[in-house]
């Protein structure tokens, strides 16, 4: 069956026609690229927002400008209103964690390599796998309106005769004011909750259900693709494990989108539709009482978002563990340390991801029994996680080490996961929470194990596979200074955060100057306000690195790492069906380094034991 489903139903004729090859593409490969550059336009957008926050917090009421001219309501004079920060704080978020740390890690690398990887010609379904991309740009697209609906006022007097409530625009900010969790009821009201609820918040709930669909298409197409499609030889435990994390991610994917995408479409009816899901009776809103509802649970909400939104930290962070596993194995020169240990642990890691959603509600209101439970699951995690480390650790220990710029990177994620998982056993303790919650304690933790180590495994895979990409080597001088820079500044801008949480500041402050207890704290903020600047500014010789060696890199070769799996066996880049209409044939596991009697240090997947290759 399997066979079958190759043969007849999965190739397709090489495009011929401009827009069918690099527009609505039905390759794989040119579609992972497409949802590369989406993420790099999307973290371009997501970085100059954070920087913005942070020059706010550093030095409230500066003039900036720009500003004025773009954003004359939300920032009269130039100067940034505490509302407009907040919706600066929203749509960071909502960029970064949906269209950067679920898009390229998954979206990207993933769909280039996975069917590379197993010995596939494509994914399994190739008109799929084009509609997920195009939905989700689209979803990118109605975001980013958002940023228009609600800073433009003759865009937002459109938007406006949608409806006085739910659509109300022009209000001067970029988006919502209410974070990019969304919490109810403060997102289920409208404009009566404050600036930006109106069109802003309609149109960021629209652009994540579009984002779910497009994610639940990805999923669809990365499961039967793996299960169905893997070349002959290729079992489970030769696959690499960039395999099973993007596999695994998959499965998260599809079991915690639909609960966001169903609480989204319920959270629009509460808005639009008169429906009390998640908006209680008797709810006051500046001194008015808000009329039509009743029996609503604002706790609804976030049990749903949290949910999907605790899944959502491995749907990041897995594909980013598999690519550090595969290139640590390949710099180290060694098979990588208890393969089956490390499989067997992104499953548990995946699995007890959907147990542990309410340590995000400890100060909710939950009985103590069930913030026990949660709290008890959530340490578990780190059993797994610590399985992983000490793999990583062992695959190192005694290895020569070529450190080139895609295994600095992955060392990179390695100390970031640590740094930042470590913080996760603090916060995942019931009374060390209830201190903790919503300081920049929190910050420091997610974005350390969630946002840096994520994206460090983004730079580890770009650096990587770069070469397969496009058949150029990426200037590996540019790329250690990139590395190096980008290392030092996340410890120098996080590190920080954690003693700012420890002594109380809270997150979300557009400015901390009125409370006596955070003054001594303001030199603390001026030097992560630096750091996070030069951080921000390094990121453009890595653009430059990116963008020039596609067109000016030196020739990379079919296998310039020496690497093992099967994507190395073919050209650079790769053909339009992969393999030149030649079935690969698997012999051997992912990972075969360093073996005994061996003419080089590497093996390839497709190599016999013999040693001979037999003809097709």
């Amino acid at each position: 069956m399997a066979e079958a489903i190759h043969e007849e139903v999965h190739r397709h004729p090489a495009p011929t026609g401009f827009i069918r090859k690099y527009i609505f593409s039905l390759d794989h490969k040119v579609i992972g690229i497409q949802y590369i550059l989406l993420a790099l336009t999307a973290v371009v957008v997501g970085l100059v927002m954070s920087v913005l926050m942070r020059v706010n917090l550093s030095w409230p009421g500066t003039h900036i400008k720009i500003m004025e001219t773009l954003f004359p309501t939300g920032a009269p004079g130039g100067v940034m209103s505490p509302e407009f920060y907040l919706s600066l704080v929203t749509m960071h978020g909502t960029i970064m964690v949906f269209f950067v740390l679920t898009t390229a890690p998954q979206g990207g690398f993933g769909n280039y390599f996975l069917p590379i990887q197993i010995g596939a010609d494509d994914m399994a379904f190739p008109v799929l796998n084009m509609m997920s991309f195009w939905v989700t740009f689209v979803g990118f697209i109605v975001l980013l309106t958002a940023i228009f609906a609600e800073g433009n006022l003759t865009i937002g007097a459109w938007f406006t005769k949608l409806g006085e409530s739910a659509w109300a625009g022009g209000s001067g900010t970029v988006g919502p004011i209410g974070g990019w969790t969304g919490y109810a009821p403060l997102s289920a009201l409208g404009k009566i909750a404050g600036p930006g609820q109106g069109a802003g918040v309609s149109l960021w709930i629209i652009s994540i259900a579009i984002f779910c669909v497009g994610s639940l298409l990805g999923a669809l197409n990365f499961i039967t693709t793996l299960l169905n499609m893997r070349t002959r030889g290729m079992t489970l435990m030769r696959m690499p494990l960039t395999c099973w994390a993007w596999f695994t991610t998959a499965i998260l994917a599809l079991l915690s989108f639909p609960v966001l995408l169903g609480g989204g479409i319920l959270l629009l009816l509460d808005r639009i539709a008169g429906t009390s899901f998640f908006i209680p009776g008797g709810l006051y809103v500046s001194g008015a009482l808000v009329p039509l509802h009743n029996g609503g649970s604002p706790l609804l909400w976030q049990h749903l978002f949290w949910f999907f939104g605790h899944p959502e930290v491995y749907i990041a962070i897995l594909p980013g563990m598999g690519a550090t596993s595969h290139i640590l194995s390949t710099f180290a020169r060694k098979p990588i340390f208890g393969y089956r240990a490390m499989v067997f642990a992104i499953f548990a890691i995946g699995m007890l991801g959907f147990f542990v959603w309410g340590h995000h509600m400890f100060i909710s209101g939950m009985s103590p029994y069930s913030a026990v439970a949660f709290s008890i699951l959530t340490l578990s995690i780190g059993v797994p996680s610590a399985i992983k480390t000490f793999n990583w650790l062992g695959t190192l220990w005694g290895a020569k080490i070529r450190f080139t710029t895609p295994m600095l990177f992955a060392i990179g994620f390695v100390s970031l996961f640590v740094a930042g998982g470590i913080t996760g056993l603090v916060l995942g303790q019931t009374s060390l929470d209830f201190f903790f919650h919503d300081t920049y304690f929190v910050t420091a933790h997610f974005h350390l194990v969630m946002g840096v180590a994520s994206i460090f495994g983004m730079f580890a895979a770009t650096y990587f596979w770069f070469p397969k990409m496009f058949g150029r080597m990426m200037s590996e001088s540019l790329g250690k200074f990139h590395f190096w820079v980008t290392f030092i500044g996340v410890y120098a801008i996080f590190v920080p955060f954690h003693a700012m949480g420890m002594v109380g500041m809270p997150r979300r402050y557009a400015q901390f100057g009125e409370y006596e207890f955070l003054k001594n704290t303001h030199g603390l903020v001026l030097f992560v306000t630096v750091a996070a600047i030069i951080t921000a500014v390094v990121q453009i010789v890595f653009y430059f690195n990116f963008f020039w060696s596609m067109f000016k890199g030196k020739p990379a070769g079919d296998n310039p790492w020496e690497a093992t799996t099967l994507e190395w066996n073919i050209p650079s880049p790769p053909p339009h069906d992969n393999f030149a209409g030649i079935v690969p044939e698997v012999y051997r596991g992912p990972y075969e380094f360093a073996v005994p009697g061996a003419p080089k240090d590497f093996v390839m997947q497709t190599e016999p034991e013999g040693g001979a290759i037999p003809a097709h």
